[in-house]
């Protein structure tokens, strides 16, 4: 075994990916570590698998359930999928093979809010969990594990399951010792107590996760890349967006209700948010600080530009590039990052004292500031609600941020009731697109209505939705949110049947 294993009697459980697949039964409830593409497991997966297929090419039943931190990668998600070996998935997936199954009813998925998972599990709700398979960078003398490029759930599947599997990945670097802080102080109700964070830098637990070497049923290693996609460029719609919300950014400072290095930053993943993040870099604001899900591109520029402090999140969601520039000088960029357990990262109580800044995307918006951030046409799921939630009910301010129209201005993002709802008007507080800002805060429904329509609605969606809120104030059954029933899902019917939502 290599030397990143040293603990003696961890490293005689030595095994390969395919013995280690063998541990795991039809039926079993597996809990994987991974958060957005960082830290997953990634042989042992792959050989279960493998094992999968060749069961149902026997005639047998072997499917298995599993629980992550949040997506994960082709190696896993994706592997087990293909090979039909996933009974039921939680809690959030971006993976196409498992959408495609869990949206064909081959596959149970339950979606939650990724700060409930770890109290979900410890209440017993979830069931019993029988193996957990971690991605580590080393095991120390002692036996504690050095966490990877991700944190997410692992400290409660490393305590809650009756087996653990660990993989050693020699890939990850061995500087992100000393960059987690993972917190211990965490109970159920009456024994819960106040969590000791009081600003988005400080470090309130230990670098490494605890776990019984008795558990250990076998070590694994690797040596394999986590999967990291590349972000688009910034368009014009993107900086757009950016601009609306960095003008609206300083509009609060200077009104006095944002202090000038803002409040925590929270951002959701995607190019969007990633180019609100790098416009930070030219913005007037200095010394500032994130407390986030993951760590994208536009942080460690952040970082490199000294616009930004401290980083804390629960896992890296970095593009190749970027990738290749925080392994080659981890030393100095882990003394700006904190990973986090990620019923820390996402915890609602933290997120409300702190006050952060929360900037999501969305699928869909009403022009009552519902959001849609899951689903399509209601039933058809796309992604997971991930940690939106948390920040977005919970945030000192809470911004949905979108382009104004999908698949080549085909569709409007703006409609006039969202087919499906993740977050309710009272959650959502700013809704941007290329278009324009609409500041929702203390604004009854028809007011945002006016207001998202004529500052967020592309203008060739504008008349149609003109004509939809007309019609609604002459014909609902009340006028606090007017509603024309039979056209709430016609809107998306109609550009399903010819292509465009025009006229």
């Amino acid at each position: 075994m290599s030397n990143r294993i040293a603990h003696a009697g961890l490293a005689a459980k030595g095994r390969s990916a395919q013995e280690a697949a063998a541990l795991i039964s039809d039926g079993m409830t597996v809990g994987m570590s991974g958060f957005t593409g960082s830290g997953y497991p990634k042989a042992v997966p792959l050989a279960l698998a493998e094992r999968i297929t060749a069961a149902h090419a026997a005639g047998e039943h072997f499917q298995v359930r599993i629980w992550t931190g949040a997506s994960t990668g082709p190696e896993l998600d994706g592997a087990l999928a293909q090979a039909d070996g996933i009974e039921f998935r939680l809690p959030y997936n971006s993976d196409p093979i498992a959408r495609e199954r869990i949206n064909s009813g081959h596959m149970q998925y339950f979606d939650m809010h990724l700060s409930q998972v770890a109290p979900m599990a410890w209440q017993g709700f979830l069931g019993d969990l029988d193996i957990a398979v971690i991605e580590v960078t080393g095991i120390t003398a002692e036996g504690e594990l050095i966490p990877s490029a991700s944190v997410g759930n692992n400290k409660t599947w490393t305590d809650r399951a009756k087996s653990v599997i660990l993989e050693v990945n020699r890939w990850q670097n061995p500087a992100l010792e000393g960059m987690h802080d993972i917190y211990y102080g965490t109970a159920l109700p009456p024994h819960r107590q106040p969590i000791p964070l009081l600003y988005a830098d400080q470090r309130i637990g230990q670098s490494t996760f605890r776990c019984d070497p008795d558990k250990v049923i076998a070590v694994v290693e690797t040596d394999a890349p986590d999967r990291n996609a590349p972000f688009t460029p910034p368009d014009n719609k993107a900086r757009a967006i950016a601009g609306h919300l960095l003008d609206f950014l300083g509009h609060e400072v200077k009104a006095g209700r944002l202090p000038p290095s803002l409040l925590p930053l929270q951002s959701g993943v995607g190019n969007i948010a990633n180019a609100v993040l790098t416009g930070l870099i030219d913005a007037p604001f200095e010394n500032m600080v994130a407390f986030t899900e993951v760590i994208q591109d536009g942080m460690l520029d952040l970082l490199d530009a000294g616009k930004l402090r401290m980083a804390s999140a629960t896992a890296f969601s970095l593009s190749p590039e970027a990738a290749a520039r925080m392994n080659a000088d981890m030393w100095r960029y882990r003394e700006k990052m904190i990973l986090r357990p990620q019923e820390i990262s996402n915890h609602p109580e933290l997120v409300r004292r702190l006050g952060c800044i929360a900037m999501n995307g969305l699928i869909e918006a009403d022009i009552y500031g519902n959001v849609n951030s899951t689903h399509l046409m209601g039933s058809r799921i796309q992604n997971g609600i991930g940690g939106s939630g948390d920040f977005a009910r919970n945030a000192f301010l809470s911004v949905f941020m979108t382009p104004s129209t999908a698949r080549e201005g085909k569709i409007s993002a703006i409609v006039p009731h969202c087919s499906h709802v993740d977050h309710i008007n009272q959650d959502v507080q700013v809704i941007v697109t290329e278009q324009g800002l609409a500041d929702l805060r203390g604004l009854a429904p028809r007011q945002r209505a006016e207001l998202i329509i004529g500052k967020c609605a592309h203008p060739d969606f504008r008349p149609a939705l003109r004509d939809y809120f007309r019609r609604a104030l002459a014909g609902s059954y009340g006028l606090q949110s007017p509603m024309l029933p039979g056209e709430a899902l016609a809107w998306h019917q109609r550009y399903i049947d010819t292509g465009t939502m025009r006229g």
